[in-house]
């Protein structure tokens, strides 16, 4: 099992910037993959980006392509979010996720280990 921990959220204008982080702990391998979806009041979970451990797979969604930069310290068994020209559209709670294997990254089914989440505002 992998416990995953996010910080870093918070409040922030739009056109700022926010660095969300992930501490995974438990049973973390050379086979762990991860990555952060988002969730907003009543819509769906969704994909936002992920990396494989060597972090030589990297995905993001359409909607934060540019803008969001997904990366990992495997030595502190910690994943970073850094997302850049926030807008209105990226108010979430921003969930990380863990699992084993570099396949099917975007699904979030493929996902069987969740940190708590992490409120992002970005205020308008």
């Amino acid at each position: 099992q992998v416990q995953l921990v996010e910080s870093g959220g918070g409040t922030v204008q739009a056109g700022g910037s926010l660095r969300l982080s992930c501490a995974a702990s438990g049973r973390t391998s050379s086979t762990t993959a991860m990555g952060w979806f988002r969730q907003a009041p009543g819509k769906e979970r969704e994909f936002v980006a992920a990396c494989s451990w060597s972090g030589g797979t990297i995905y993001y969604a359409d909607s934060v392509k540019g803008r969001f930069t997904i990366s990992r310290d495997n030595a502190k068994n910690t994943v970073y979010l850094q997302m850049n020209s926030l807008n209105a559209e990226d108010t979430a709670v921003y969930y990380c996720a863990a699992r084993y294997g570099s396949m099917r990254l975007r699904e979030r089914e493929n996902y069987p280990y969740w940190g708590q989440g992490t409120q992002v505002t970005v205020s308008s």
